[in-house]
């Protein structure tokens, strides 16, 4: 291998990230001055997973408001207090305006484990308490149209990306809450998106950036595919977040400065090598 090739690697591998950083940007044009909340099961999921959609949307530019709701604290090991502190550091370092935009929960119905299988209408009932929506024994109907205070969710999906039941569970905790929201209300629109972080296999998960691309060209195909059909509500249903290179530093500081107590070894391998510190592709869910 020649000179030349040696220093062109590198730099063709930054222009590529760089490039399709700038490119991804242009995927979700309709996130401005929303009104966002963040459904996670354990402090360090939003760094771990959600860290490019978030410093995304909490630019001031967007003129959005970012939440989290964490319902958990991950006192599996004992460090319940501990863990909702550095969720709060992590939030800050990820862009959000104050530390009084995070709610973390301690509840005996949501108790951190693999084992630990949450009741998906519970999670509907945190997510009524918090944003609206009749109880889900209340008649509903009429011809008011639903309300929420809150115009996004974003979530894990149906996999969990992990599979971890926790995380599952979230999303059809979501899915109950706002199929319960527009329970006889057929003709209205839901006045919340759900937007749902797409699960990918055990390779994809450990290719940093470098999915990037083919993420890109699934979410184009998709929407190609989407726009085909009849519900006009599934067009281009994929909002696509690469984090560029600080960013993603960014990211990594919001689990090595926040986060210390879960720094691991095995969580240096996920925060240099995960796909989900650079590549986040949420999928509008059809409500």
């Amino acid at each position: 291998m020649d000179l030349i090739t040696i220093f062109a690697i590198p730099i063709l591998i930054t222009t590529t990230w760089l490039f399709t950083a700038n490119l991804s940007r242009r995927s979700h044009p309709n996130f401005t001055n929303k009104r966002i909340c963040l459904l996670i099961a354990h402090p360090d999921d939003e760094a771990m997973f959600f860290s490019p959609a978030l410093l995304a949307l909490t630019t001031p530019e967007s003129g959005n408001h970012v939440k989290i709701l964490c319902l958990s604290n991950g006192n599996a090991d004992g460090l319940g207090k501990v863990r909702e502190k550095e969720l709060v550091a992590s939030a800050e370092l990820l862009g959000l305006r104050s530390g009084k935009d995070v709610l973390v929960l301690d509840s005996l119905d949501f108790i951190d484990g693999m084992d630990t299988k949450w009741n998906p209408e519970k999670v509907a009932d945190v997510l009524r308490s918090a944003f609206g929506g009749p109880p889900q024994s209340k008649k509903t109907g009429g011809d008011d149209a639903p309300t929420a205070t809150i115009d996004v969710l974003m979530t894990f999906d149906r996999h969990g990306v992990s599979n971890h039941p926790n995380h599952i569970a979230l999303y059809h905790g979501a899915k109950t809450w706002l199929n319960g929201l527009m329970k006889g209300k057929r003709g209205w629109r839901c006045p919340v998106e759900l937007h749902t972080l797409a699960s990918v296999s055990i390779v994809r998960k450990y290719v940093s950036f470098l999915d990037a691309p083919m993420t890109m060209l699934l979410g184009f195909l998709g929407g190609i595919k989407a726009s085909g059909g009849q519900n006009k509500d599934e067009g281009h249903r994929q909002a696509l977040f690469v984090s560029d290179i600080w960013q993603w530093r960014q990211g990594q500081k919001a689990m090595t400065n926040a986060h210390k107590s879960q720094m691991r070894w095995f969580r240096w391998g996920w925060i240099t090598f995960g796909r989900y510190m650079v590549v986040n592709d949420l999928m509008r869910e059809v409500i």
